[in-house]
């Protein structure tokens, strides 16, 4: 039998379980506080990037928590998962600009292909199905540029930046085209780039691949801001409607995302399902792996490729002239 100081005991646990089950609900909301603040700190930056699997872990908390009857805890993931669709919906579907209704569309294929890849068959394969016009290839690695007209049959056109030895593998940045290119010089500096004008039915487009560092603390904290500097300084250098596509190591709505939108002048693609990592479910991946276009242009629809062999998703997107 228990004693009264036992009984108590067990009462004051009864009562703290709740408590328990439901203090990760904290750190949840504290993600999506985060990407709302729109503070551009380091330590901010980073929860930022990670409101989507935050908002799938919250989901499945209250669904595992309504069985077992636990009012509070199903209640604070419910709240958590609310705020935090609040703070995601903006990189998922942001803001569209009207198409042009009688103008053509042109289909744009962009993925980080992962430096050490050598699954050149899939990334054959990925490229063929998606029958985009215009591709960019980002971390090109040795295996799949030895058989490079494999990859890229049907696109003659092509701006390949010279092989580049890195800590994760030798890479380069590619742009291949059915539509002539003519390769624009590199101004940028410290940036990882390449970029072209695409004679398309749209008439001339340029078309850049970009490829950021990795934030930090993976990699030194003013790396990421310095090159979308540089990538607003090749913006500004070009004429007519632009497409910038390939791995930012940022969702849109943090602050290198809100960056390019402010100093380069573009705006984002949808961003939802997710890109980033490969083999996590893509309705809670990281969307790193962005598309941002001229306020000339209107995005007509994005969806994700088939699998690389590389941990980032390829992403298909198409894009069309923007109503006057």
């Amino acid at each position: 039998m228990f004693t009264e100081n036992g009984k108590s005991g067990l009462s004051r646990w009864k009562r703290l379980i709740p408590l328990m089950i439901s203090a990760p609900a904290g750190i949840l909301l504290l993600i999506a506080i985060a990407a709302l603040s729109g503070i551009g700190h380091r330590w901010v930056d980073l929860l930022a990037q990670f409101v989507a699997p935050a908002l799938g872990v919250a989901i499945v908390l209250a669904v595992l928590a309504l069985p077992v009857r636990q009012r509070l805890a199903t209640t604070a993931y419910a709240g958590a998962a609310l705020v935090l669709l609040i703070a995601v919906w903006p990189q998922w579907m942001p803001a569209r600009n009207l198409a042009r209704p009688d103008a053509s569309v042109v289909r744009l294929y962009s993925a980080n292909l992962w430096a050490r890849n050598t699954e050149v068959d899939s990334i054959t394969r990925s490229i063929a199905d998606a029958d985009a016009d215009i591709v960019i290839l980002i971390e090109l690695g040795d295996a799949p540029a030895a058989r490079l007209d494999q990859v890229l049959a049907g696109y003659p056109h092509r701006v390949v930046t010279p092989r580049i030895d890195r800590y994760g593998g030798a890479a380069r940045s590619v742009i291949a085209s059915r539509f002539p290119l003519t390769a624009v010089a590199d101004v940028a500096d410290g940036l990882h780039d390449v970029t072209a004008v695409a004679q398309t039915p749209l008439g001339p487009v340029n078309v850049i691949g970009v490829h950021l560092t990795r934030p930090w603390p993976f990699q030194y904290q003013w790396g990421q801001i310095s090159q979308v500097q540089a990538l607003a300084a090749v913006r500004a250098g070009l004429s007519g409607p632009v497409i910038a596509a390939g791995d930012f190591n940022s969702v849109s709505t943090a602050r290198i995302g809100r960056q390019v939108q402010t100093e380069a002048g573009l705006s984002p693609a949808a961003g939802w399902p997710g890109t980033w990592p490969s083999f996590a479910p893509s309705l809670v991946g990281l969307t790193i792996d962005q598309v941002y276009r001229s306020p000339d242009l209107a995005f007509v629809s994005r969806r994700l490729g088939r699998p690389t062999g590389s941990d980032h998703r390829p992403v298909i997107t198409e894009f069309t002239l923007a109503a006057d």
